[in-house]
């Protein structure tokens, strides 16, 4: 399992959010890239970053700075917000970033989304966002009648890189992550998935790493990070120990 520290823009800033509400929001730094550069220092092996405003938007907003981002580290970059046509997911690809993550699409048009990902094979991860086991959609303010586990299904066998699972309800309030509803979509499906939302502290990433096996590859954290209730080096120094 890994660690992938997540850099969200918003107005030009690195921020956090509570349950995905622009309107509560924390600023960490004025500079994102310089974030992105603090990250990548401890030897991660993929920088998460949202663009926020692309997200509201519904079209990247901040693909400047992304450009930035990349040019200044040497580590793999995803990103998600606002990525919702091929043009899209070109300008990125073309730009260097590693993989583009897909929401919001992925759930309006997953025979496109599914041939985006045949398209570009490991390259394209779709981010699954749920609140109560149902997925989220147009920056977390729509509920659909759809399950996250169903929407997984679809992909199956598309040459999908990930699915990166975020449970809305505790994304940013630091009350420890889903464990069993991301073991539940872990073991519903073949695709490699991503724990994100909640994570607090040690213990949080003591838990994930104890049900890895059942298909969890990695963990995006947030504000844990930045607030210090989760140092980096020893998250990264514990993930080690458990893969010896």
């Amino acid at each position: 399992m890994q660690i992938y520290p997540a850099v969200d823009i918003k107005n030009g800033k690195c921020v956090r959010l509570k349950q995905g509400r622009m309107n509560e929001e924390t600023v960490f730094s004025s500079n994102p890239v310089e974030m992105a550069q603090k990250w990548a220092e401890y030897g991660i092996q993929l920088l998460h970053v949202v663009d926020l405003d692309g997200a509201f938007q519904k079209q990247p907003q901040n693909s400047q700075i992304i450009q930035e981002m990349i040019s200044s580290i040497k580590i793999p970059i995803q990103v998600g917000g606002g990525i919702r046509t091929l043009s899209n997911i070109q300008m990125y690809l073309d730009m260097g970033v590693h993989r583009v993550v897909l929401g919001t699409e992925a759930i309006r048009n997953p025979k496109q989304v599914a041939d985006y990902c045949n398209q570009f094979p490991e390259q394209i991860v779709i981010g699954i966002d749920a609140k109560n086991g149902m997925v989220a959609v147009e920056g977390w303010t729509e509920t659909t009648s759809i399950s996250a586990i169903d929407l997984a299904k679809q992909f199956e066998n598309t040459g999908v890189a990930a699915i990166n699972f975020t449970d809305i309800l505790r994304d940013g309030m630091q009350t420890g992550p889903n464990i069993q509803a991301t073991r539940d979509l872990a073991e519903s499906t073949s695709i490699p998935v991503v724990a994100s939302g909640g994570v607090s502290n040690i213990k949080d990433i003591e838990n994930l790493l104890n049900v890895a096996s059942y298909g969890i590859f990695g963990v995006i954290c947030g504000r844990s990070l930045y607030e210090g209730t989760l140092e980096l080096s020893e998250a990264l120094a514990l993930i080690e120990q458990f893969q010896v």
